[in-house]
């Protein structure tokens, strides 16, 4: 598909900034061009919003915040329901501007549209769902009066590697528990976001509910409206730095936050692992998204009895897989993000193999235009190489050996991270005692792919904090009131 079919989705006039339900150019007319990382070209420019823009979609977020709040839960599950519906009709549509902005071939593409419209849905049910609690208070005398409440303006900050998903994963609970927001794209991939915001729009979703504001300029927007006493949560989804930053600056405002962090997820396999379903799953967890994901299998755990197997099917598998342009047809991995990651990747590997590592597949940067960087398995990893102690972000899978369970447990939390983990074992109990060792917020028990819409989505430590997705999403964005009631007895 040309550049010029995929932006049939995108008007000219949405290429801007959505604030109160109208697109706009910035205020100072600024405008950013978006590139295909296949080839460096440019697709399109966007509106490059300001500080003062910022204000402005807070302003829109604030003003519409009472109506969406008292608006009856079943209403805002009704529009959901219809963006999901809308979602799934312009699939190919959607996932093909997808592709084109952020590289990834056109299969993962609509495999992320799929899963991120799933959110709309799971939402809209749970929108109807919001409930508090009535109990006698046990002393007697008085009853106790539970009430959940929309936490109020949000801000949500999305990154470029899942660049619908990210957004559903945030936009969905919120507009179920009545919240109003501001969003902030990542730069490279603001496309993607705008046609959501299009659909959405579309699907009855009121002005101002959802604010869109594409920038370059990501300090100034976020500084600004963390400084307003009007907003009320944070949510980003991104690197570990600069989750930190957001934290800091939400201290003054005591602003609700929820981090989805960086990641170095181990991928565990015992010696009595079906090997056959460990590199299946190897190779979901280590090349969703070019393996520019935070959930991607960082770091490969073998037991010494089976490495040398588990190493040499994975490579053929990861050896076999054809790079190219992600709309190209019979195209497994397209490029990375940016010319900066391919050299951080490479990087890594190369040092690996300074430290000793063997290189069985890949290893190399493709020579030319775009961002490529060819499968790679790596064996005979030093634990202390940095490649095992840094993500990765890349389609490279490093493998080290251990020798007990323990000792598996042990390597596997050697990390400041603790996000996901994978493990292979057909021992029940042994499945049973190093979920329960992992310190991750989640756990891939013999199989490669943890996300899910109905599943709590989030990590602890450096990984962040706070859950999307699951009964336990919608809570982010709800606050509780009690409501102590004196009952004396009768007479």
């Amino acid at each position: 598909m040309s550049h010029t079919d995929a932006l049939q989705l995108l008007p000219t006039d949405h290429r801007a900034l959505l604030v109160g339900g109208q697109w706009r150019p910035s205020a100072d007319g600024a405008r950013f061009e978006v590139t295909d990382p296949a080839d460096g070209s440019v697709v399109c420019e966007v509106a490059d919003g300001t500080a003062e823009d910022a204000t402005a979609a807070l302003d829109a977020a604030v003003a519409a915040q009472p109506g969406w709040a008292a608006t009856p839960p079943r209403e805002r599950g009704e529009v959901l329901r219809r963006a999901f519906d809308l979602l799934m009709e312009r699939a190919d549509e959607v996932a093909a501007l997808m592709s084109l902005e952020m590289g990834k071939p056109l299969a993962e593409a609509r495999g992320e549209v799929a899963y991120g419209a799933e959110f709309f849905r799971w939402f809209a049910e749970e929108a109807v769902r919001i409930h508090g609690l009535w109990m006698q208070a046990p002393a007697g005398g008085s009853r106790i009066l539970t009430m959940k409440k929309p936490v109020g303006p949000c801000l949500f900050i999305t990154p470029w590697n899942f660049p619908l998903a990210m957004g559903t994963r945030k936009i969905a609970p919120a507009v179920a528990a009545g919240c109003t927001m501001v969003l902030k794209p990542a730069s490279q991939t603001p496309l993607t976001m705008l046609v959501l915001a299009g659909i959405l729009a579309e699907a009855g979703l009121p002005d101002g509910v959802l604010n869109v504001v594409p920038t370059t300029r990501d300090a100034d927007l976020s500084t600004t409206l963390q400084a307003d006493d009007r907003l009320r949560k944070v949510s980003f989804t991104g690197s570990t730095a600069v989750g930190r930053k957001l934290v800091e600056q939400s201290a003054p405002g005591l602003q609700r936050v929820s981090m989805e962090l960086g990641g170095n997820a181990p991928f565990l396999v015992f010696e009595d692992a079906d090997l056959d379903a460990a590199v299946d799953g190897a190779m979901v967890a280590k090349m969703r998204n070019m393996g520019e994901a935070c959930t991607s299998a960082n770091r490969f755990l073998v037991h010494s009895s089976v490495a040398e197997e588990f190493g040499s099917r994975l490579a053929e598998r990861m050896g076999a897989l054809t790079v190219g342009r992600g709309q190209d047809d019979g195209v497994d991995v397209g490029p990375l993000i940016d010319a900066k990651a391919v050299e951080s990747v490479t990087g890594l590997v190369e040092e690996a193999v300074a430290d000793g590592a063997r290189l069985l597949t890949g290893g190399a940067a493709h020579e030319g235009a775009g961002h490529f960087v060819e499968p790679t398995v790596l064996v005979d990893v030093a634990a202390s190489s940095r490649i095992n102690r840094e993500e990765i972000f890349g389609p490279v899978a490093p493998i080290s050996t251990f020798e007990t369970e323990s000792e598996a447990v042990a390597r596997a939390n050697d990390t400041e991270y603790g996000l996901t983990s994978y493990v292979y074992t057909r021992d029940l109990a042994r499945s049973i005692r190093v979920a329960e060792g992992l310190a991750f917020g989640m756990v891939g028990l013999n199989t490669g792919l943890v996300s899910n819409a109905a599943a709590p989505f989030g990590g602890m430590k450096a990984s962040g904090f706070g859950r999307e997705g699951g009964f336990e999403g919608i809570e982010e964005y709800l606050e509780t009131t009690y409501v102590a009631l004196p009952v004396p007895a009768a007479d």
